[in-house]
Protein backbone atom coordinates (compact mmCIF):
# COMPACT_ATOMS: atom_id res chain seq x y z
CA UNK A 1 0.00 0.00 0.00
CA UNK A 2 3.19 2.68 1.02
CA UNK A 3 4.41 2.07 -2.69
CA UNK A 4 5.63 5.17 -4.70
CA UNK A 5 4.13 5.39 -8.12
CA UNK A 6 6.47 3.98 -10.96
CA UNK A 7 9.10 6.57 -12.19
CA UNK A 8 10.07 8.13 -8.62
CA UNK A 9 12.68 6.72 -6.67
CA UNK A 10 11.67 5.27 -3.38
CA UNK A 11 12.30 7.29 -0.36
CA UNK A 12 15.27 5.81 1.25
CA UNK A 13 17.59 6.88 4.17
CA UNK A 14 18.48 10.39 3.98
CA UNK A 15 22.75 11.03 4.22
CA UNK A 16 22.04 14.85 6.37
CA UNK A 17 24.37 17.44 4.46
CA UNK A 18 25.17 19.79 7.08
CA UNK A 19 21.76 21.57 7.13
CA UNK A 20 21.62 25.17 7.71
CA UNK A 21 23.32 27.74 5.32
CA UNK A 22 25.87 28.95 7.45
CA UNK A 23 26.89 25.77 9.05
CA UNK A 24 30.61 24.06 7.08
CA UNK A 25 29.30 22.32 4.12
CA UNK A 26 29.50 18.48 3.84
CA UNK A 27 32.37 16.76 1.69
CA UNK A 28 31.05 18.29 -2.04
CA UNK A 29 28.22 16.34 -3.08
CA UNK A 30 29.59 14.99 -6.46
CA UNK A 31 31.61 12.40 -4.27
CA UNK A 32 28.41 10.88 -3.54
CA UNK A 33 27.03 10.18 -6.69
CA UNK A 34 29.14 11.22 -9.64
CA UNK A 35 27.81 11.59 -12.92
CA UNK A 36 23.98 10.30 -12.45
CA UNK A 37 20.99 12.09 -13.12
CA UNK A 38 19.20 13.85 -10.43
CA UNK A 39 15.62 14.84 -9.16
CA UNK A 40 15.50 18.05 -6.89
CA UNK A 41 13.34 18.37 -4.14
CA UNK A 42 12.31 21.58 -2.17
CA UNK A 43 10.45 22.22 1.29
CA UNK A 44 9.62 26.08 1.20
CA UNK A 45 7.86 27.90 3.91
CA UNK A 46 7.70 31.26 5.22
CA UNK A 47 10.43 31.32 7.14
CA UNK A 48 12.96 28.31 6.21
CA UNK A 49 13.65 26.34 3.11
CA UNK A 50 14.78 22.80 2.77
CA UNK A 51 16.19 21.80 -0.32
CA UNK A 52 17.37 17.94 -1.13
CA UNK A 53 18.95 16.25 -4.48
CA UNK A 54 17.73 12.54 -4.90
CA UNK A 55 19.02 9.49 -7.13
CA UNK A 56 17.34 6.23 -7.61
CA UNK A 57 18.11 5.10 -4.03
CA UNK A 58 15.98 8.48 -2.41
CA UNK A 59 17.15 11.86 -1.12
CA UNK A 60 21.38 11.74 -0.69
CA UNK A 61 21.63 15.21 0.41
CA UNK A 62 20.01 18.14 1.59
CA UNK A 63 20.60 21.43 3.21
CA UNK A 64 18.61 23.77 5.29
CA UNK A 65 18.25 27.99 5.33
CA UNK A 66 16.82 30.61 6.42
CA UNK A 67 14.83 32.63 4.03
CA UNK A 68 15.47 36.34 5.54
CA UNK A 69 19.81 35.64 4.43
CA UNK A 70 18.05 35.78 0.55
CA UNK A 71 16.70 38.15 -1.44
CA UNK A 72 14.25 35.57 -3.39
CA UNK A 73 14.07 32.23 -4.36
CA UNK A 74 16.67 31.93 -7.08
CA UNK A 75 19.49 33.47 -5.01
CA UNK A 76 18.49 30.86 -2.50
CA UNK A 77 18.68 27.78 -5.29
CA UNK A 78 22.26 29.21 -6.88
CA UNK A 79 23.37 28.80 -3.06
CA UNK A 80 22.15 25.72 -2.90
CA UNK A 81 23.65 24.30 -5.95
CA UNK A 82 27.07 26.16 -4.99
CA UNK A 83 27.00 24.37 -1.49
CA UNK A 84 26.81 21.08 -2.75
CA UNK A 85 28.93 21.63 -5.92
CA UNK A 86 26.07 20.51 -8.20
CA UNK A 87 25.85 21.06 -12.20
CA UNK A 88 22.23 22.22 -12.56
CA UNK A 89 22.31 19.97 -15.89
CA UNK A 90 23.09 16.88 -14.41
CA UNK A 91 18.89 18.25 -12.73
CA UNK A 92 16.41 15.49 -14.22
CA UNK A 93 13.55 16.78 -12.70
CA UNK A 94 11.72 17.95 -9.67
CA UNK A 95 9.00 19.25 -7.46
CA UNK A 96 9.15 22.24 -4.89
CA UNK A 97 6.45 22.42 -2.43
CA UNK A 98 5.45 25.74 -1.16
CA UNK A 99 3.48 27.54 1.14
CA UNK A 100 1.45 29.29 -0.68
CA UNK A 101 -1.22 29.22 -3.51
CA UNK A 102 0.04 27.99 -6.53
CA UNK A 103 -1.29 29.21 -10.17
CA UNK A 104 -3.74 26.88 -12.19
CA UNK A 105 -1.39 26.00 -14.59
CA UNK A 106 1.11 25.02 -11.94
CA UNK A 107 3.99 27.11 -13.15
CA UNK A 108 4.27 29.81 -10.50
CA UNK A 109 3.87 30.35 -7.25
CA UNK A 110 3.62 33.01 -4.44
CA UNK A 111 4.43 32.43 -0.58
CA UNK A 112 1.16 33.68 1.59
CA UNK A 113 4.11 34.55 4.11
CA UNK A 114 6.85 35.90 2.65
CA UNK A 115 6.81 38.08 -0.58
CA UNK A 116 9.07 35.77 -2.84
CA UNK A 117 7.09 34.78 -6.81
CA UNK A 118 8.68 31.42 -7.75
CA UNK A 119 8.01 31.02 -11.58
CA UNK A 120 8.99 27.54 -13.34
CA UNK A 121 10.12 29.53 -16.19
CA UNK A 122 12.59 31.84 -14.53
CA UNK A 123 14.10 29.25 -12.94
CA UNK A 124 14.89 26.72 -16.34
CA UNK A 125 16.12 29.99 -17.83
CA UNK A 126 18.25 30.93 -15.21
CA UNK A 127 19.71 27.58 -14.00
CA UNK A 128 19.33 25.26 -17.83
CA UNK A 129 16.74 23.68 -15.33
CA UNK A 130 13.83 21.00 -16.97
CA UNK A 131 10.58 22.07 -15.83
CA UNK A 132 10.03 21.54 -12.19
CA UNK A 133 6.41 20.64 -10.69
CA UNK A 134 5.09 23.07 -7.86
CA UNK A 135 2.93 21.38 -5.28
CA UNK A 136 1.32 23.07 -2.21
CA UNK A 137 3.11 21.69 1.17
CA UNK A 138 0.71 20.03 2.68
CA UNK A 139 -0.01 17.90 -0.50
CA UNK A 140 3.68 17.15 -0.12
CA UNK A 141 3.20 16.97 3.67
CA UNK A 142 0.33 14.47 3.03
CA UNK A 143 2.38 12.48 0.34
CA UNK A 144 5.43 11.89 2.70
CA UNK A 145 3.26 11.04 5.17
CA UNK A 146 1.24 7.86 3.51
CA UNK A 147 4.61 6.92 2.35
CA UNK A 148 6.64 7.47 6.05
CA UNK A 149 8.60 4.13 7.16
CA UNK A 150 7.21 2.18 10.19
CA UNK A 151 10.60 4.14 11.80
CA UNK A 152 8.51 7.47 11.39
CA UNK A 153 5.66 6.45 12.49
CA UNK A 154 4.20 6.30 16.31
CA UNK A 155 0.81 5.18 16.71
CA UNK A 156 -1.40 6.41 19.22
CA UNK A 157 -3.93 4.26 17.94
CA UNK A 158 -3.87 0.64 16.51
CA UNK A 159 -7.23 0.75 14.91
CA UNK A 160 -8.44 -1.94 12.03
CA UNK A 161 -7.35 -0.82 8.96
CA UNK A 162 -9.54 -1.35 5.92
CA UNK A 163 -7.07 -1.94 2.57
CA UNK A 164 -8.20 0.23 0.12
CA UNK A 165 -9.94 2.75 2.44
CA UNK A 166 -8.92 6.23 2.19
CA UNK A 167 -6.58 7.99 4.28
CA UNK A 168 -6.36 11.41 6.11
CA UNK A 169 -3.43 13.74 6.69
CA UNK A 170 -3.89 16.13 9.28
CA UNK A 171 -1.37 18.99 10.58
CA UNK A 172 -1.35 21.58 12.91
CA UNK A 173 1.49 24.07 12.69
CA UNK A 174 1.20 28.08 11.79
CA UNK A 175 -2.13 26.67 10.21
CA UNK A 176 -4.11 24.04 10.08
CA UNK A 177 -3.94 21.94 7.08
CA UNK A 178 -6.19 18.61 5.76
CA UNK A 179 -5.63 16.33 3.17
CA UNK A 180 -7.22 12.92 1.83
CA UNK A 181 -5.56 10.64 -0.18
CA UNK A 182 -6.84 7.92 -1.82
CA UNK A 183 -4.87 4.76 -2.38
CA UNK A 184 -4.27 3.94 -6.18
CA UNK A 185 -2.86 1.23 -8.51
CA UNK A 186 -0.30 3.86 -9.01
CA UNK A 187 0.53 5.00 -5.78
CA UNK A 188 -1.91 7.96 -4.19
CA UNK A 189 -4.52 10.62 -5.75
CA UNK A 190 -4.10 13.58 -3.31
CA UNK A 191 -7.50 15.48 -2.31
CA UNK A 192 -6.42 18.70 -0.68
CA UNK A 193 -9.28 20.41 1.60
CA UNK A 194 -9.13 23.75 3.50
CA UNK A 195 -10.59 21.70 6.88
CA UNK A 196 -9.01 24.07 8.92
CA UNK A 197 -11.26 27.02 7.74
CA UNK A 198 -14.56 24.77 9.28
CA UNK A 199 -16.58 26.50 11.29
CA UNK A 200 -14.83 25.69 15.42
CA UNK A 201 -17.82 23.26 16.66
CA UNK A 202 -17.48 23.68 21.26
CA UNK A 203 -17.63 20.57 22.51
CA UNK A 204 -18.53 21.46 26.29
CA UNK A 205 -18.95 24.90 28.53
CA UNK A 206 -15.09 25.60 28.47
CA UNK A 207 -14.62 25.58 24.81
CA UNK A 208 -17.73 27.40 24.42
CA UNK A 209 -16.50 30.07 26.39
CA UNK A 210 -13.04 29.87 24.25
CA UNK A 211 -15.34 30.36 20.99
CA UNK A 212 -16.90 33.51 22.61
CA UNK A 213 -13.77 35.02 23.43
CA UNK A 214 -12.39 34.36 19.66
CA UNK A 215 -15.73 35.54 18.33
CA UNK A 216 -15.24 38.84 20.00
CA UNK A 217 -12.17 39.17 18.50
CA UNK A 218 -12.29 37.36 14.96
CA UNK A 219 -16.06 37.22 14.07
CA UNK A 220 -16.07 33.85 12.31
CA UNK A 221 -14.37 31.21 14.64
CA UNK A 222 -12.58 28.33 12.23
CA UNK A 223 -10.96 25.18 13.39
CA UNK A 224 -7.39 27.12 12.58
CA UNK A 225 -7.75 30.02 15.16
CA UNK A 226 -7.93 26.98 17.38
CA UNK A 227 -5.78 24.47 16.46
CA UNK A 228 -2.70 25.75 15.44
CA UNK A 229 0.60 27.70 16.63
CA UNK A 230 -1.15 31.08 17.24
CA UNK A 231 -4.64 29.17 18.22
CA UNK A 232 -2.36 27.64 21.21
CA UNK A 233 -1.45 31.17 22.07
CA UNK A 234 -4.86 32.30 22.09
CA UNK A 235 -6.17 29.54 23.82
CA UNK A 236 -3.48 30.76 26.73
CA UNK A 237 -4.32 33.97 26.51
CA UNK A 238 -7.94 32.77 27.28
CA UNK A 239 -6.75 30.55 30.21
CA UNK A 240 -4.41 32.81 31.58
CA UNK A 241 -4.68 36.57 30.09
CA UNK A 242 -0.66 35.88 28.83
CA UNK A 243 0.35 36.17 25.74
CA UNK A 244 3.25 32.97 25.30
CA UNK A 245 4.39 32.08 21.78
CA UNK A 246 3.59 27.93 21.16
CA UNK A 247 6.87 26.49 22.46
CA UNK A 248 7.05 28.35 25.98
CA UNK A 249 3.92 27.11 26.12
CA UNK A 250 5.14 24.08 25.29
CA UNK A 251 7.69 23.86 27.23
CA UNK A 252 5.87 25.06 30.53
CA UNK A 253 3.69 22.52 30.44
CA UNK A 254 6.13 19.49 30.31
CA UNK A 255 7.62 20.54 33.41
CA UNK A 256 4.64 21.60 35.79
CA UNK A 257 1.50 19.47 35.22
CA UNK A 258 -0.48 21.95 37.45
CA UNK A 259 0.00 25.01 35.48
CA UNK A 260 -2.17 26.84 33.40
CA UNK A 261 0.61 26.21 30.62
CA UNK A 262 -0.74 22.54 30.85
CA UNK A 263 -4.32 23.23 31.25
CA UNK A 264 -4.12 25.31 27.94
CA UNK A 265 -2.20 22.64 26.14
CA UNK A 266 -4.84 19.92 27.54
CA UNK A 267 -7.95 22.43 26.04
CA UNK A 268 -5.30 22.86 22.82
CA UNK A 269 -5.12 18.60 22.18
CA UNK A 270 -8.91 17.90 23.35
CA UNK A 271 -9.87 20.43 20.18
CA UNK A 272 -7.21 19.04 18.35
CA UNK A 273 -8.63 15.44 18.87
CA UNK A 274 -12.35 16.37 18.00
CA UNK A 275 -11.35 18.35 14.95
CA UNK A 276 -9.56 15.25 13.02
CA UNK A 277 -12.29 12.87 14.15
CA UNK A 278 -14.65 15.17 12.88
CA UNK A 279 -12.80 14.86 9.53
CA UNK A 280 -11.93 11.33 9.42
CA UNK A 281 -15.72 10.91 9.93
CA UNK A 282 -16.34 13.11 6.90
CA UNK A 283 -14.33 10.78 4.70
CA UNK A 284 -14.30 7.31 6.75
CA UNK A 285 -10.70 7.00 6.87
CA UNK A 286 -10.40 3.97 7.37
CA UNK A 287 -6.85 3.76 5.38
CA UNK A 288 -5.71 5.65 8.80
CA UNK A 289 -5.36 9.00 10.11
CA UNK A 290 -1.93 10.95 10.25
CA UNK A 291 -0.84 13.91 12.18
CA UNK A 292 1.69 15.81 10.44
CA UNK A 293 2.86 19.14 10.89
CA UNK A 294 5.74 20.18 13.58
CA UNK A 295 3.51 20.47 16.75
CA UNK A 296 2.07 16.89 16.85
CA UNK A 297 5.78 15.81 16.89
CA UNK A 298 7.07 18.19 19.05
CA UNK A 299 4.22 17.07 22.34
CA UNK A 300 4.50 13.49 21.53
CA UNK A 301 4.64 12.44 25.55
CA UNK A 302 2.07 14.68 26.30
CA UNK A 303 -0.11 13.71 23.05
CA UNK A 304 -0.07 10.52 24.41
CA UNK A 305 -1.19 11.44 28.28
CA UNK A 306 -3.83 14.08 27.02
CA UNK A 307 -7.57 13.77 25.85
CA UNK A 308 -6.68 14.40 22.26
CA UNK A 309 -7.62 9.89 21.61
CA UNK A 310 -10.91 10.69 23.77
CA UNK A 311 -12.39 13.57 21.83
CA UNK A 312 -11.34 12.20 18.35
CA UNK A 313 -13.36 8.76 19.36
CA UNK A 314 -16.28 11.21 21.10
CA UNK A 315 -18.41 10.19 17.96
CA UNK A 316 -22.03 8.97 19.42
CA UNK A 317 -23.13 6.66 17.51
CA UNK A 318 -20.32 6.23 15.21
CA UNK A 319 -18.05 5.89 18.13
CA UNK A 320 -17.12 2.38 16.96
CA UNK A 321 -16.05 3.72 13.59
CA UNK A 322 -13.94 5.75 14.93
CA UNK A 323 -11.78 3.83 17.03
CA UNK A 324 -11.42 1.40 14.43
CA UNK A 325 -9.17 4.29 12.71
CA UNK A 326 -5.65 3.63 13.35
CA UNK A 327 -4.02 7.48 13.94
CA UNK A 328 0.26 8.00 13.45
CA UNK A 329 2.11 10.67 14.24
CA UNK A 330 4.78 10.91 11.46
CA UNK A 331 7.90 11.93 12.81
CA UNK A 332 9.86 12.55 9.76
CA UNK A 333 11.91 15.75 10.02
CA UNK A 334 12.01 15.78 6.41
CA UNK A 335 8.50 14.84 5.63
CA UNK A 336 7.84 17.88 3.38
CA UNK A 337 10.86 17.02 1.59
CA UNK A 338 10.06 13.50 1.07
CA UNK A 339 6.88 14.17 -0.14
CA UNK A 340 8.16 16.35 -2.63
CA UNK A 341 10.58 13.96 -4.11
CA UNK A 342 7.44 11.22 -3.94
CA UNK A 343 5.81 14.03 -6.32
CA UNK A 344 8.95 14.45 -8.88
CA UNK A 345 8.61 14.24 -12.22
CA UNK A 346 11.24 12.93 -14.29
CA UNK A 347 12.49 14.21 -17.82
CA UNK A 348 14.49 11.76 -19.47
Amino acid sequence: MNVPPPGRPKAGPVKHGGGKADEPSSPPFPERGAGGKLLLCGDIGGTKTLLGLADDGGLIVDRRYANANFQDFASLLASFLADTQTDAARIDGGCLAVAGPIADDGRCARLTNLPWHIDCDALSSRFGLPGLRLVNDFAAAAMGAVNSSAAHLLTLQRGEPLPGAPCLVVGAGTGLGMAVVLPQDDGWRILAGEGGHVAFAPADAQQMALWTFLQARHGRVTWERVVSGPGLTAIHEFVAGVNLPPDEIAAQASVNPEGAERRSLELFLAAYGAFAGDMALACLARGGVFLAGGIAARLLPLLRQSGFLAAFNAKAEHADIAARMPIHVATDPLLGLQGALHLAPRHT
